[in-house]
């Protein structure tokens, strides 16, 4: 079975760039709503700080307004960058949702990459890891929090904390966000879901299916019990010609390039140790032309090839696949229809909830 999310990072900083923030952010909303109506699962906003790589700085309030006017789509952000929160207040904030949502939320954090968003929240970029940890543990625990501890720069303590509402589903359990080995080994060590971005996992550990299938192995060798769900973004488009094709391509290489190269902590003097292998990430993106773009990072081509690409995702243990369709300064209309010719020509080839859906109506 695969199911099938839209994704997006809310990305707008390009040069010569006319759509406002508040154009897109309301575009991604209008397409939330568009995901629930043409049959995809999920939901799954960015959260991103300052007008830097992208403009949604509220995944919780944006999916809020999604939850109010939709009735089944689940709603993700992807990801809460939790160290610039407190870990209470994200446990609060969700919860609530989960509860006014019907249990609809797939809450995800991650340590985020992008230090200028760490610096005005008085945050240290240095000591991100510690704070991921503590706010993980704080969030959806069925009972009085345990005590806090002390951290560099910040103080969460915390102790008989009774977060109140509690989410409708018990346990609600995150997603982690894995760019690396650390926050894999954190998914399996604390019985949580994972997510990968199929480019990293290939060059971490050589693919995709290896990257799942050494998640596994850590869950059920080093801790006794079986994996939680995996799950990948990938960047697609359906493209019927040579020339769409080379567009998409190009507006790919246009989003590596202008958003997400700057964002990234690329140099070797300042990028942390736990950080080192965005320095290779970024000359890769560096050198990427749109030729050498392949089925590890996107889905392009007509929808026979995307499919064939989908069923080796298949094969890799995945169980949902979200699709990030509006990068690279896409028209909005545009999107709606790559999301519903997503739906109606690719989508069937597989068996997940979509098929049970079309199947009710």
């Amino acid at each position: 079975m695969l199911d099938f999310g839209y994704f997006t990072l809310s990305d707008n900083r390009y040069a010569n760039n006319s759509r406002s923030p508040e154009q897109f952010i309301q575009e991604i909303y209008q397409q939330a709503l568009w995901a629930e109506q043409v049959g995809l699962n999920s939901a799954w906003i960015g959260e991103h700080h300052f007008n830097l790589l992208g403009v949604n700085a509220s995944p919780h309030m944006l999916l809020a307004q999604v939850a109010g006017a939709t009735k089944r789509i689940r709603l993700a952000p992807a990801v809460v960058l939790l160290p610039v929160h407190h870990p209470l207040q994200v446990a609060e904030d969700w919860a609530t949702l989960d509860l006014l949502s019907g249990g609809r939320v797939d809450f995800a954090a991650g340590r985020g990459y992008d230090r200028m968003e760490y610096d005005p929240f008085g945050q240290p970029f240095e000591h991100r890891r510690n704070s991921s940890r503590k706010g993980w543990r704080s969030f959806g625990a069925p009972g009085p929090s345990p005590a806090g501890s002390r951290m560099p720069a910040a103080f969460f303590r915390f102790q008989d904390v009774d977060i109140r509402p509690k989410p409708l589903q018990r346990p609600l359990r995150p997603y982690v966000a894995c760019f690396s080995r650390p926050s894999m080994e954190l998914a399996a060590r604390h019985d949580w879901n994972i997510i990968y971005a199929p480019f990293a996992a290939a060059m971490v550990y050589g693919s995709l299916a290896e990257a799942v299938a050494t998640y596994r192995r850590l869950c059920e060798e080093r801790h006794g019990r079986p994996a939680r769900r995996a799950m990948c973004s990938y960047f697609v488009h359906i493209a019927d010609h040579e020339a769409e094709d080379r567009s998409a391509r190009e507006a790919l290489i246009r989003y590596f390039h202008e958003a997400l190269i700057a964002a990234f902590p690329g140099d070797p003097a300042r990028a942390p140790p736990s950080y080192r292998y965005f320095v290779d990430i970024c000359d890769i993106l560096r050198k990427m032309r749109p030729e050498s773009l392949t089925n590890r990072s996107v889905l392009i081509g007509p929808p026979g090839k995307i499919i064939d690409d989908l069923k080796q995702v298949e094969a890799a243990g995945i169980a949902e696949v979200i699709l990030y369709f509006n990068y690279g300064l896409k028209p909005h209309q545009m999107v709606k229809e790559q999301m519903q010719r997503f739906m109606a020509e690719v989508a069937p080839a597989f068996e997940g909830r979509h098929q049970r859906l079309a199947a009710a109506q």
